[in-house]
């Protein structure tokens, strides 16, 4: 009969288009996830041309949370990651995860988990590193506490989390006229006086394109931490720049063409540099005077007055140890929540930590905030808060 001859016709119809109508092509695999697109791009040169094409359109940051425990034996981060990953469809280029240090290294340990067998932070810090792509840089840090917005929408509401296990990976994609790099200094012991010229090798000087810096210290509890962090953040201290970040707990995972070991007890920076002519940003710190919601919501407005755009944007929230409900007497969740109702649609991600890195400042492309006094403003702070948007220009 007829009929199966018209089922093969047909069948090979489609495999025609398949095989070389790239619109129809591209239609079909920019439904797929970045990993399924990348084993596609494997079976011939139009569908890797096609996936290529299809990769490079999507630049919006996606993100990994883990909120709920995960088994002994690892991490919720790495579980999270591990299933998420075979969904998302951006193909990161730079990761920044933060998970808190209590459960991530098994310090904390419950009766039922005496028998477990403790974590070590590097194994988990392999583990998530192995899920990812090879070429990407990894920054990884470990803090008290994490301030994280679940997956699934960027209006989720943003949680703070101050005990328990938590964590969240940020995946950048390549994103046209942005470039993202970590960076790390370490405190050399035999050398007092910081060698500048490790700056320029790290992107920080001679940037006319530098816009955002989060640094973070580690080991700050060490004897001429603080000098150092100073030595780190003087020189950076430009009304053009928003530099924002605290003192985290430890890093635990840095990769990148520079990164080299660093010896256990040394301390020093860590890093996430923003450049790029597009990159609009603004930051403000709540000072131990923001004590209630009223104080909480008018700093918000502040940020809010900067006008930055919303699309395409990321939160911040650095915020000391002592914050949090303990400082709102008994209210959880007042920052972010404070944040959420003026940003509706921008997800929050940070920690708490054991001292913060900020000061009010705003830059966008026709507007820097410039004092008439040439006073630097403070940027070392405790018992503060800052919080920080990063708009990483309009996606198309």
């Amino acid at each position: 009969g007829r009929g199966g001859g018209g089922a093969m016709e047909s069948a090979a119809k489609g495999g025609y288009v398949l095989a070389n109508l790239a619109e129809v092509v591209e239609r079909v695999l920019g439904f797929l996830p970045t990993k399924a697109l990348l084993r596609a791009a494997c079976v011939c040169r139009l569908w890797r041309e096609c996936a290529r094409r299809t990769l490079r359109t999507r630049q919006r940051i996606a993100w990994v949370s883990a909120l709920e425990p995960g088994p002994a034996e690892n991490h919720a981060l790495v579980r999270a990651l591990a299933r998420e990953l075979e969904k998302v469809h951006v193909l990161p280029q730079t990761v920044l995860y933060i998970a808190d240090a209590e459960t991530f290294s098994g310090h904390g340990e419950c009766h039922e988990q005496k028998k477990a067998r403790k974590r070590n932070s590097k194994e988990t810090a392999l583990a998530l590193e192995k899920l990812l792509p090879k070429r990407c840089q990894v920054l990884g840090l470990v803090t008290p506490g994490i301030v994280v917005t679940p997956m699934g929408s960027s209006s989720n509401q943003p949680q703070e989390i101050e005990e328990g296990e938590a964590g969240f990976a940020l995946l950048f994609p390549k994103i046209d006229g942005v470039k993202i790099h970590t960076f790390h200094f370490s405190k050399d012991v035999k050398n007092r006086v910081f060698d500048e010229s490790k700056f320029a090798e790290a992107g920080l000087k001679n940037n006319p394109d530098l816009r955002v810096v989060l640094l973070f210290g580690y080991n700050s509890w060490k004897t001429g931490a603080t000098r150092f962090l100073h030595q780190i953040v003087n020189p950076l201290n430009e009304k053009s720049i928003i530099l924002a970040g605290g003192q985290v707990e430890s890093f635990t995972s840095l990769t990148s063409e520079n990164a080299h070991a660093q010896p256990g007890d040394a301390c020093g920076v860590v890093g996430l540099a923003f450049s790029g002519p597009q990159i609009q940003s603004a930051t403000v710190l709540l000072d131990q005077d923001v004590a209630d919601e009223r104080t909480a919501e008018a700093a918000m407005q502040r940020l809010k007055a900067a006008n930055i755009p919303e699309h395409n944007t990321v939160g911040f929230m650095f915020a000391c140890v002592g914050r949090g409900y303990r400082h709102y007497k008994t209210k959880r969740n007042m920052e972010a929540d404070a944040f959420r109702k003026f940003f509706p649609n921008v997800p929050l991600f940070g920690f708490f930590g054991h001292g913060e890195i900020g000061c009010d400042r705003i830059v966008t492309g026709n507007f820097v905030l410039r004092e008439c006094n040439d006073i630097k403003d403070d940027l070392l702070h405790g018992y503060t808060t800052v919080m920080t948007l990063i708009h990483l220009g309009s996606t198309k």
